[in-house]
């Protein structure tokens, strides 16, 4: 059985950083494509960021892509998101999921497990 914990999530004002990591347990975590996902109220959970077996290759959604970076300890079974230059609409929810794959993808319905989500509210 996979587990998976998101931490480090919070308020922060506009302009500021935060890292949201995600630890695993479970199957081996280098087999995994790995991605986060994020829901705001209201809205339907969307694509944040994907990121390959390796960490050598990753994959972002237009509206993060710049700010936010994706990385990954798989000797530490962690996942981290470090995001930069946090805007009012990147409050949501944050959830890390994952499948076992050699490829990304940014289809929430590719994934197999996911975490309870960490919140991220960014005041303006």
């Amino acid at each position: 059985q996979v587990q998976l914990v998101e931490s480090g999530g919070g308020l922060v004002q506009a302009g500021g950083s935060l890292r949201l990591s995600c630890s695993a347990s479970g199957r081996a975590f280098i087999t995994w494509t790995m991605a986060w996902f994020r829901q705001a109220p209201g809205k339907e959970r969307e694509f944040v960021g994907t990121i390959s077996r390796t960490g050598d290759n990753s994959a972002y959604a237009d509206s993060v892509k710049g700010r936010f970076t994706m990385s990954r300890d798989n000797a530490g079974n962690t996942m981290y998101l470090q995001m930069n230059n946090l805007k009012p609409e990147d409050t949501a929810v944050y959830y890390c999921a994952s499948v076992n794959s050699r490829l990304l993808h940014s289809a929430a319905t590719s994934y197999e497990y996911w975490g309870q989500g960490t919140q991220v509210t960014v005041s303006s």
